[in-house]
């Protein structure tokens, strides 16, 4: 099932403007876009402080500088901001999802199933795209939903800077939504409510033969679209400069054993493309355009640069059961859409060091099947602090890691610090017993004090703070690692709490 990502970019225009002239008014003056419409200038874009002096589109350019009286006004150029926004669209198809499209004139799309997984799962992909656009100064608001038009709407009336709807739920998130949010002309919603029709759900229940007699079929289309009772599908924006192969079948194939054959006839044509190139593919996408113009994609990424025709067939066709063939695939589209240059190393001697055993291929299939957070290395850093003593790299990263903390006792399963309730006798000595999670344990053995001093060039709250860690044994054979907050003497070094940080094994 598609799950369709719409991005609303509110004040694209002038965030478009002001990345582009250096000349522009900055952020804190208030900017907008006029344009000529016959013989009047009216207002075509606003950005936020704007906005909020009461200022938005079509409004007179006259009645904007009377509202406003330090507002600065520039010609509009919407064709620039078409070729942005298609740049943009280009920019998320190489870094997000195979299926991205331009939703004009403030908008994108994408179909992001079976690849948000590469980026943490749904939640992680949205944040990660909004942080990036935000922090180069393009607002952005998103939803996600089964449908093109439900995620369109939510995006742009839902009140919500994120709105993720789960899969299935999409009619209940878009009953109360206005009548405008399906897309429909203003004249038309203005009859609609006239009509006392304000919201889908209104319209939607409303019988349909009198209203499509009067407005046409477009509208209830809209409706049937954005419930998914009818397919819209997403036609993704083309990027020439990527190496591509394609196949295009006089018969529509949908058996997986057929769609199997092609995907590796397919691989060996993308990888001569890219042999000749001189490049790697570092990730490949692979669409079918269905019979009913609906699209369905794979996406795999590898961790180094790979032209192996075996290795990238096996990645592909690991995902081919995730693929709808529905009534048929008519064409088959395979890009590379991260590349980099592939460099052959050469093996040693016998008198050289063995060479490191070639565990790439383990490393795509589990990072391809589980997701990219999933697969890491850990490695030691150089702090007292025993959470930021540990950090996770790629698994092809080669940092060895600091061993400034290797001769420390530390335990192999470290929890977040939990709150205990202990008994004992201030200021050095361990408890003799303690409470965690409800259960009493007895203490009958103890190793500490380890005192450990806040980093005080982190944060100023940290000077001066310490903790007391000890090795408590208790009467069931198990050994934990607490810690006191604070010398056990001056309230100013720490609260003086207890707190469980980790267990040995």
């Amino acid at each position: 099932m598609p799950r369709v990502l719409s991005l609303f970019l509110p004040t694209w225009p002038t965030d478009r403007l002001r990345r582009a002239n250096s000349d522009a008014p900055p952020r804190d003056v208030p900017l907008a876009l006029k344009t000529k419409v016959g013989s009047k200038r009216i207002i075509s874009a606003v950005d936020d402080l704007a906005r909020q002096a009461g200022l938005y589109r079509g409004l007179p350019v006259a009645k904007a500088q009377v509202l406003v009286s330090d507002l600065q006004l520039i010609d509009a150029d919407p064709e620039a901001d078409a070729v942005a926004l298609g740049k943009l669209a280009r920019w998320a198809l190489k870094h997000y999802s195979p299926i991205v499209a331009a939703d004009p004139r403030d908008g994108l799309v994408l179909d992001i199933a079976g690849c948000d997984h590469l980026h943490g799962g749904e939640n992680g992909l949205v944040e990660d795209i909004r942080r990036r656009l935000e922090d180069v100064g393009v607002h952005t608001f998103a939803a996600l939903a089964d449908t093109w038009g439900a995620a369109h709407g939510l995006a742009r009336f839902g009140g919500k800077s994120v709105s993720i709807v789960p899969s299935g739920k999409t009619g209940e998130a878009i009953a109360s939504l206005p009548v405008a949010a399906l897309r429909l002309d203003n004249d038309l919603v203005q009859e609609l409510m006239l009509l006392g029709i304000e919201t889908v759900g209104e319209l939607s229940a409303k019988p349909r033969a009198p209203l499509a007699r009067r407005y046409g079929p477009n509208m209830f289309r809209r409706v049937d679209q954005a419930f998914g009772r009818v397919a819209e599908p997403i036609i993704p924006v083309e990027c020439p400069e990527l190496i591509s192969v394609d196949r295009v079948f006089a018969e529509p194939i949908g058996a997986p054993e057929t769609i199997e054959k092609y995907t590796r006839r397919l691989v060996g044509q993308i990888c001569e493309r890219l042999e000749e190139a001189g490049q790697g593919a570092r990730r490949l996408d692979l669409r079918f355009v269905r019979v009913d113009n609906r699209i369905e994609a794979i996406s795999v990424a590898t961790a180094k640069p790979v032209r192996d025709p075996k290795r990238l067939a096996k990645l592909l066709c690991d995902k081919i059961e995730t693929v709808e063939p529905g009534f048929g695939i008519d064409k088959m589209v395979m890009t590379a859409i991260h590349t980099e240059a592939l460099v052959f190393s050469q093996i040693g001697s016998s008198f050289a060091e063995p060479p490191r055993a070639d565990v790439e291929d383990l490393w795509d299939t589990l990072t391809n099947r589980y997701g990219g957070g999933r697969l890491f290395r850990a490695v030691s850093v150089a702090s007292d602090i025993p959470e930021r003593a540990v950090k996770r790299l790629p698994p092809t990263s080669i940092e060895i890691g600091s061993r400034r903390n290797a001769q420390f006792r530390r335990p192999m399963r470290l929890y977040r610090p939990e709150s205990i309730q202990a008994l004992s006798v201030l200021p050095d000595h361990p408890p003799r017993a303690f409470t965690w999670r409800g259960q009493r344990y007895s203490v009958i053995r103890a190793d500490g004090p380890e005192r450990v001093k806040g980093e005080w060039w982190r944060t100023d709250g940290e000077a001066g703070k310490v903790r007391d860690y000890f090795v408590l044994e208790v009467d069931s054979g198990e050994r934990f690692w607490v810690f006191r907050a604070g010398d056990g003497q001056h309230g100013e070094t720490g609260s003086l709490n207890w707190y469980l940080h980790g267990k040995f094994s």
